[in-house]
């Protein structure tokens, strides 16, 4: 299993914690928001409309807070208040981990202070445009849990919607393809009656660090939580590998 995979299973578990505090329904709401201002407010049109939705739904955000998120994008501010604007930074954990950070922010001058500040704080370095994001392609993807369906149905379903990819992850499937293609897949599968547990646009690391210790993964993750945490990021990326002994070492 690649970091990548790993951090979303945690990022999983960390997001019930952020909703009991609320601020993930405050991070949530932004995205849509944005997302529905910038391609409409249609999420059969706007994929990163319907991954944010996606994911509001699965912090049980309710709907009424959802229709109101996008009913904001669409509509016009006149005042010009809550201008967000998407941004990107890349850098360096603790072992050479690279780290690549969305955020959405309405003061480019305090965000970018404030992340540098902790990329310091947790041992890493913040780095320049393109420093690591030439480490990671821009993909779709959607995993499937194995009970779900059959592995050649699953192949023969994705490949035709335009799949790049269908690999077996332990007991799930994960299907990739490129980000134009992500919608028709998910309606693919939906068609076909095949449910599946997740599905977001994400960064797929091309290589990955491998963390062999408690310390070294220790450290990393801080770094890594120490940025979710802070209320403008909205993704964090790394590529990162952790043993499954480790793994299960911290978990306990």
């Amino acid at each position: 299993m690649s970091g990548h995979s790993k951090w979303a299973g945690i990022k999983h578990k960390k997001a019930v914690v952020d909703a009991r505090k609320g601020k993930l329904f405050s991070k949530l709401s932004r995205a849509i928001t944005v997302a529905a201002r910038q391609g409409g407010g249609d999420p059969e049109k706007n994929a990163a409309l319907a991954q944010a939705i996606v994911k509001a739904k699965d912090a049980n955000m309710p709907m009424e807070n959802i229709e109101r998120a996008i009913k904001k994008g669409i509509g016009a501010d006149a005042d010009g208040s809550e201008a967000y604007e998407y941004l990107t930074y890349e850098g360096y954990g603790p072992y050479g981990v690279a780290v690549y950070v969305t955020a959405l922010s309405d003061n480019r001058n305090r965000t970018a202070a404030d992340i540098r500040h902790i990329f310091d704080r947790g041992g890493g370095k913040l780095g320049t445009d393109g420093s690591v994001s030439w480490m990671f392609e821009r993909k779709g993807v959607i995993f499937v849990d194995a009970s779900a369906c059959d592995e050649d149905t699953l192949i023969a379903v994705a490949i035709e919607a335009g799949a790049e990819d269908v690999i077996t992850e332990g007991d799930a499937y994960e299907i990739r393809c490129a980000v134009a293609d992500f919608m028709d897949v998910r309606r693919k599968l939906e068609e076909a009656g095949i449910p599946y547990t997740s599905a977001e646009l994400t960064m797929i690391p091309k290589t990955t660090v491998s963390l062999k210790t408690e310390e070294e993964a220790r450290k990393t993750l801080r770094l890594l939580d120490a940025l979710e945490e802070y209320d403008d990021v909205q993704e964090v990326y790394s590529n990162f590998d952790i043993p499954d002994e480790v793994m299960r070492a911290i978990a306990g």
